[in-house]
C-alpha cells in the first residue's frame, strides 16, 4: 500500500513518489552504521599513531608529566575531530535521503506498455490495481538507485573522514594545548617539567644575578668611554 501512494511534490517525475521515497529512505538508513564505523576506524588509527609518536620521542622521557599532558591533549583533539567527522558523514547520508536524484529515474527504461496493460487487466485486489510486474519494476528501480548512492557514498564518505580527521590532525592537533600552555604561570610550567623546586629557585636567583652583572657591565662601560 505504501508503494502505491503517488502523492508528493514531484509525482510528475517519480510515480508513485511517496512509495519510492519511503523505500529509499528506509534503505539509506542502513548506511549510517558503516559510515560511523569508518569514522571510528580512522580515529583508532590516529590514536595509535599519537601513542607511538609520543612514546618514541626521546626528549619527552625526561618529562613524564609533560609527556602525559601532550598525549591527553592530542587525544582530546582527536575526539573533537571524530565528532565533527561523524556529523559530516551523517549529513551526507541524510542529504541523499532528503532529496532524490530524479534524473536517475528519467533514464530508466520502462517495460513495454503492452505488457504493463496486459498485467493490469489481471484481477489481483491485493496489489491495489498495480500489476506484479509493476511492483517488481519499482523494486528493481529502487535497488538500482541504492546501488548508485552506495557508489557515491563510497567515494564521498572517505573524503569527508580524511578532511575532518586526518587533515585536521595534521594541521591543528596541539593548537589548543599550545594556547593552554601559554596561559600557565611559571609554577605550573615548572610542575609540567617535573623540576625540583629548589633547582627552580636556584635558577631564578642565578638569572637575577646575571641581570645585575649585565647592568654593572653597562655602567662600567658608560663611565670608561667618558
Amino acid at each position: 500500500r505504501v508503494v502505491t501512494e503517488a502523492d508528493g511534490y514531484q509525482p510528475h517525475l517519480i510515480a508513485p513518489e511517496q512509495g519510492y521515497r519511503r523505500l529509499i529512505e528506509g534503505c539509506l538508513g542502513y548506511f549510517k552504521g558503516p559510515a560511523d564505523a569508518s569514522v571510528d576506524a580512522v580515529h583508532l588509527v590516529l590514536k595509535e599513531l599519537v601513542r607511538k609518536a609520543v612514546a618514541a620521542t626521546e626528549e619527552l622521557k625526561r618529562f613524564p608529566t609533560l609527556k602525559n599532558e601532550i598525549a591527553a591533549a592530542a587525544n582530546d583533539s582527536l575526539e573533537r575531530f571524530r565528532e565533527e567527522s561523524r556529523k559530516t558523514v551523517t549529513r551526507l547520508v541524510d542529504m541523499e535521503s532528503s532529496y532524490l536524484t530524479v534524473e536517475f529515474f528519467r533514464k530508466i527504461h520502462l517495460e513495454p506498455e503492452a505488457n504493463q496493460k496486459e498485467s493490469r487487466n489481471a484481477p489481483n485486489p491485493n496489489l491495489d490495481n498495480f500489476s506484479d510486474n509493476h511492483l517488481r519494476k519499482i523494486g528493481s528501480n529502487v535497488n538500482a538507485y541504492i546501488n548508485m548512492i552506495c557508489d557515491t557514498l563510497k567515494n564521498s564518505i572517505p573524503k569527508a573522514v580524511v578532511y575532518c580527521q586526518v587533515r585536521e590532525a595534521k594541521r591543528s592537533l596541539l593548537n589548543r594545548f599550545y594556547v593552554q600552555v601559554g596561559r600557565k604561570e611559571k609554577e605550573q610550567l615548572g610542575a609540567m617539567l617535573d623540576e625540583d623546586p629548589a633547582l627552580m629557585e636556584k635558577r631564578l636567583q642565578l638569572a637575577k644575578r646575571l641581570e645585575l652583572y649585565k647592568q654593572a657591565r653597562d655602567d662600567i662601560d658608560s663611565v670608561a668611554w667618558k
